[in-house]
């Protein structure tokens, strides 16, 4: 299997929630680091009406193969019922960066398992 690398977006309600959420990923080497934004708006379709609400966001850097983990760990702990987790390809990044994502995540064969 080849070191690809992704961008995983979540958002929550509460951007302390989501803080400490992308803190224990990083903490067990999930994603390398993550990039917060307190606040975003998010306007979406929900059980037929439209919503309008405030938001965090959180942009993570990982593995592509730890994606798997970082969506199960979302619907485990999340307050969502139907959290956003959507990942993105990186497809060009500065060498050095893409190898400290591979450096500070946890190779994809450790058993996910021991982590969650």
């Amino acid at each position: 299997m080849t070191d690809e690398v992704c961008q995983v977006v979540i958002t929550a309600p509460d951007p302390e929630w989501l803080a400490s959420f992308a803190r224990g990923l990083v903490e067990d080497r999930l994603c390398a680091g993550s990039h917060n934004v307190a606040q975003i708006r998010s306007i979406y379709r929900w059980r037929g009406a439209v919503e309008d609400h405030p938001e965090a966001h959180v942009a993570l850097h990982t593995r592509t193969a730890l994606v798997p983990a970082i969506v199960e760990r979302t619907n485990e702990l999340h307050p969502y019922e139907v959290p956003c987790v959507v990942a993105l390809p990186i497809v060009a990044a500065n060498p050095a960066y893409r190898q400290w994502i591979i450096d500070e995540t946890r190779p994809a064969a450790v058993d996910a398992e021991d982590d969650l």
